[in-house]
């Protein structure tokens, strides 16, 4: 067990090339889940729906079992929130009938993706770290975009008029988050006008935080020894929180 918990340690968290190349693997093979995911409205009536399902959810427990076995602190990384959600969301391939309602939430697997460094790694590595922000934030956005819209879509399809395919539960979500508000399409009663306040709120926030990521002074990522503030400037000699005597990697990774 100990030699398996080291070879899975050195694939996700290694620099070889076969740690890189497992980790492009894995990745790719994720956002292919993704894609699914997103494509689910679409296929949940055919038969090829329950065969990507359960393909899906095969690789979702193996990568959480393997993952569980790679972490230095088991127990510490079983208490981590995206464990959680991953959890859920394959629940939610085991018994796609019985969770049908849920299945929106499935994207928030594009969520814990980005809570790992398998997919930051390559971004750093190719010298592109400075733009990681940004991209973690465009990546909250889409999540928050398809989770509403899954949402809005299982709740008040059929309800509302002009509210009947997917499509036109995410038009409504980019209009309400974006604060357009066209008004061809309202959610009823009182949970409709909870729900748009909710996207509107959370929505422009995380606007705010995208233009955030893309539009301030560059910053590079780099733990101070003594306070561990993570964001300095690049070319930063002392940590400007406790004065600590800095060493900053000239490329900034």
């Amino acid at each position: 067990m100990h030699s398996l918990r080291t070879r899975l340690r050195s694939l996700y968290y290694g620099h070889s090339l076969a740690a890189v190349r497992f980790q492009w693997t894995v990745m790719a093979i994720d956002l292919a889940i993704i894609v699914f995911f997103l494509a689910t409205p679409l296929l949940s009536n055919r038969l090829i729906f329950y065969w990507i399902d359960y393909t899906a959810a095969a690789f979702v427990a193996a990568d959480l079992v393997a993952r569980g076995l790679a972490a230095r602190e088991p127990i510490r990384w079983a208490r981590r929130l995206d464990v959680w959600v991953d959890i859920f969301v394959l629940a939610t391939l085991l018994a796609p009938l019985w969770l049908v309602n849920l299945s929106f939430l499935r994207i928030l697997r594009l969520w814990t993706l980005s809570r790992t460094e398998i997919i930051w790694r390559p971004l750093r590595r190719s010298g592109w770290a400075e733009w990681e922000s940004a991209a973690r934030a465009v990546i909250n956005l889409i999540t928050f975009l398809f989770v509403t819209t899954g949402f809005v879509y299982t709740s008040f399809a059929g309800q509302v008029e002009g509210l009947n395919t997917y499509v036109d539960a995410l038009y409504f979500t980019v209009a309400t988050v974006t604060t357009t508000g066209f008004g061809d399409i309202t959610l009823p009663g009182t949970w409709g006008k909870l729900t748009s306040i909710v996207a509107m709120i959370i929505g422009i926030s995380l606007f705010v935080q995208l233009a955030q990521a893309i539009f301030r002074p560059r910053k590079v990522t780099f733990a101070c020894p003594k306070c561990a503030l993570m964001r300095h400037e690049p070319d930063a000699v002392h940590c400007k929180a406790c004065g600590e005597l800095l060493a900053i990697p000239n490329d900034g990774s």
